[in-house]
């Protein structure tokens, strides 16, 4: 392309402290450097992750940033040593990169991967950024920054796709979706006719929801108390729905009485302290596993003697997908109408009006919220 080896002048929500609204700026994207890739962004979903980056709960979060992780779009150019992409490849970013040299990436026990654990975070393998606004230099976010027309992103950070995929909805497999549905596959390994309770029903815990109906779990329990979310999550495969606002002892009490002593599989997809220790209770006591997914800054505490007596507490990054590997697999499966992403986006909005959409992930009124280049 005739940008390639330019610096690229676009628009972008640069956020440029803690609490403070975005900015539609112009800033500069510098050309890719060796083994990176420059993606002129099609869509981007609006995460929770991005709001608590927004309110500086995550301390690796620097300022001034550019958010958002869950995008996808067009290669523009590359940097020396790219081998598997080239300009014109239709790509996601990739949240959970995978080097595929690592220990941990060679290691089926894992999707971490440690060659960008040990680099810092917000700035480029080289310890510089590819942004700048206003003669400063912006930081990076997640490997990905995608609230930008354009965005630079490592090799590793970044899975092809089939040339076929729709360049909207199937953003969502860059986190949202990816997280959920592997938590329940990948993480938990949901068996048939198993007993399921999901704490949060956004757009997370409703790919959990999507993972365990294909898993073939007999009961999956949807948990929120927001009741507007009951009629979706039992469209995907709840088969009931509870708000812990209704009842006057704790839910993980109800669950432990309607179950007849514990789901054998609970999700934490909220980001609290609190819902993590009622998935964690709700559990059944000889044989359940608890997987926390939602992202929190707090501090858990318990009784040891709650998994000693068999329970297991386990975390989920990125459903346990080897991004690289799996996403592109992923949108195969898409493709293939194994599941319907267009379920999980209620809204759709142009990229300028990215504040909007904040506000209705704020208002509870949303799912997902689509921003289009």
């Amino acid at each position: 392309m005739e940008s390639a080896g330019q610096v690229i002048k676009c628009k972008a929500a640069v956020t440029w402290e803690k609490d403070a609204p975005f900015s539609i700026e112009e800033i500069e994207v510098a050309p890719p450097k060796a083994h990176e890739v420059r993606i002129k962004l099609i869509a981007t979903g609006i995460c929770r992750s991005d709001d608590h980056s927004l309110e500086g709960k995550f301390a690796a979060v620097k300022f001034p940033v550019i958010l958002g992780h869950e995008g996808v779009g067009i290669v523009e150019s590359i940097g020396d040593g790219v081998k598997d992409i080239k300009p014109g490849d239709k790509v996601i970013p990739l949240v959970a990169p995978q080097c595929g040299k690592c220990q941990c990436c060679k290691d089926p026990r894992t999707n971490r991967c440690l060659t960008r654990l040990k680099r810092q975070f917000g700035l480029m393998s080289d310890g510089t950024s590819r942004f700048t606004c206003r003669g400063k230099q912006i930081y990076h976010f997640m490997n990905t920054s995608t609230f930008t027309e354009y965005t630079v992103v490592e090799e590793m950070a970044v899975a092809k796709i089939d040339d076929n995929a729709t360049m909207d909805s199937v953003c969502l497999i860059g986190c949202g979706f990816s997280t959920g549905y592997g938590s329940a596959l990948n993480t938990a390994k949901v068996h048939p006719e198993s007993t399921c309770a999901i704490f949060g029903l956004g757009g997370i815990g409703l790919a959990v929801i999507m993972g365990c109906k294909i898993a073939g779990a007999a009961r999956i329990i949807g948990v929120d108390i927001n009741p507007d979310k009951f009629d979706i999550a039992k469209e995907l495969g709840a088969t009931e729905c509870i708000n812990p606002n209704d009842y006057d002892k704790p839910v993980a009490e109800m669950i432990l009485e309607q179950t007849g002593g514990g789901v054998d599989y609970a999700f934490e997809c909220v980001g609290h302290a609190e819902t993590m220790l009622a998935a964690l209770h709700s559990s059944h006591f000889a044989f359940g596993t608890t997987v926390i997914i939602g992202a929190s800054a707090s501090t858990l505490s318990f009784d040891p003697m709650i998994l000693l007596s068999g329970r297991t507490l386990k975390s989920s990054s990125f459903g346990g997908w080897k991004s690289r590997l799996e996403v592109p697999k992923l949108v195969s499966d898409y493709l293939a109408k194994k599941f319907d992403l267009e379920k999980l986006v209620t809204h759709r909005l142009p990229f300028q009006k990215i504040s909007e959409g904040f506000d209705l992930l704020h208002s509870g009124k949303c799912i997902r919220t689509i921003l289009k280049f």
